[in-house]
């Protein structure tokens, strides 16, 4: 499958615009390799918005979601780099999500991203999880990889126990693919229902077997 692990780290956020070139060089230089270092963890990869909000997207692949709840993970959230500190302070809209990879499907990966979000409701998600999977399957005859993507509720909860409980337990439904204007066209289609999904362009990426 296209996703290398069964856990994924997202993250969404916008930088502060006075420090935006510092901020790149912190995410490119020091926290993605940081990151991608901690046992567990696979891959990481960084996108920037061509028309969405805010303006970052990241990935973090883990071998199992249960890796972003290790000692070794929660050292590094629990220890920052004084960089980190500085950057994390500033961050605007910021949006942290631990989930489980359910579905993943298709060959490698696209340097264009839709990325859709879901708020499911009701106990019983196997008939939405069962439709949605269907639709990624339907959309790869166009696309390079689709993939479903749940929210652990627990581990997704905001750091700050006073911050609103708000999306939680969000799925994501990620389509990538090479030309941005077909992604967002048929991601619209199949995920969207016409809402002009948010979509991104890759940045970079980086591989544990890179480090």
């Amino acid at each position: 499958m296209p996703l290398s692990g069964k856990g994924m780290l997202i993250t969404l956020m916008d930088a502060d615009p006075s420090e935006e070139r510092d901020f790149n060089q912190w995410y490119d230089k020091e926290h993605v390799i940081e990151r991608v270092s901690i046992p567990g963890f696979l891959e990481a990869r960084r996108y920037v918005a061509v028309a969405a909000e805010p303006k970052y997207l990241n990935f973090y692949t883990t071998e199992t979601l249960d890796v972003l709840r290790s000692p070794d993970y929660l050292k590094a959230l629990q220890n920052p780099t004084a960089w980190t500190r500085h950057h994390v302070s500033k961050f605007r809209n910021f949006t942290r999500a631990v989930a489980r990879v359910s579905a993943s499907r298709g060959q490698g990966r696209g340097g264009a991203l839709a990325f859709s979000r879901i708020r499911p409701s009701g106990a019983d998600k196997t008939e939405l999880r069962n439709a949605v999977t269907a639709e990624l399957d339907a959309v790869l005859d166009r696309m390079i990889s689709a993939h479903l993507l749940e929210s652990d509720p627990e581990l997704s909860k905001p750091a700050d126990a006073a911050a609103p409980d708000i999306g939680s337990g969000d799925w994501y439904v990620v389509v990538e693919g090479t030309d941005e204007p077909t992604v967002r066209q048929l991601a619209d289609q199949r995920f969207g229902r016409h809402a002009k999904l948010p979509t991104y362009r890759l940045l970079w990426d980086l591989a544990k077997a890179e480090l």
